[in-house]
């Protein structure tokens, strides 16, 4: 117990420096890396962002876990992050693999119970959606979509028939009109 809120001078000073310069190399890598590293996140750049902050946490806080190895570490995630924002543009067979495909949750103002059960999204949720949208009624809304990133998006519903909706392209669960 009494090395519970200090062990030794050595461990503090390490922290001191490591804490700071971690905390800059994190600033640098991201504004290198692009406003996609700060966007909503599909599946893939959360994982990257959950190991980037294990890395640093153990810089800071493990004595044999060196700065300059979780530089190389986030360095490399980084560009592995990369050549697969690459990849999933230039494929989409591989998009498919890592992000996952919005879903349609709400048609024309009708729940579709299948696509709300698979994506575990509670009927309570998308009225939240809807309401911060702005709508009042069931009847003004379009479609509710769980997107990628987790994000739920609301189309009104204005005078547009179904050959005018673009906007869904690439959505799972789309009915045909």
């Amino acid at each position: 117990m009494d090395r519970l809120f200090y062990y030794n001078l050595d461990n503090l000073l390490r922290i001191i420096i490591t804490a700071p310069v971690m905390y800059i190399a994190v600033v640098a890598f991201i504004r290198v890396s692009g406003k996609r590293t700060m966007a909503q996140m599909n599946n893939f750049d959360w994982v990257v962002t959950i190991a980037m902050g294990s890395l640093v946490a153990s810089s800071i806080v493990f004595k044999d876990v060196t700065i300059i190895e979780v530089l190389l570490a986030m360095l490399i995630l980084l560009i592995f992050q990369t050549l697969v924002t690459k990849l999933t543009l230039r494929s989409e067979t591989f998009a498919d693999v890592i992000k996952a495909r919005p879903t349609l949750l709400v048609y024309r103002g009708e729940f579709l119970q299948d696509a709300l059960e698979k994506e575990r999204v509670s009927s309570g949720e998308v009225y939240a959606a809807i309401r911060q949208a702005g709508i009042a009624s069931m009847d003004d809304v379009l479609a509710v979509t769980l997107e990628s990133d987790g994000s739920v998006s609301v189309l009104p519903s204005t005078d547009v028939s179904s050959a005018t909706i673009t906007t869904l392209t690439g959505v799972g669960g789309v009915p045909d009109d």
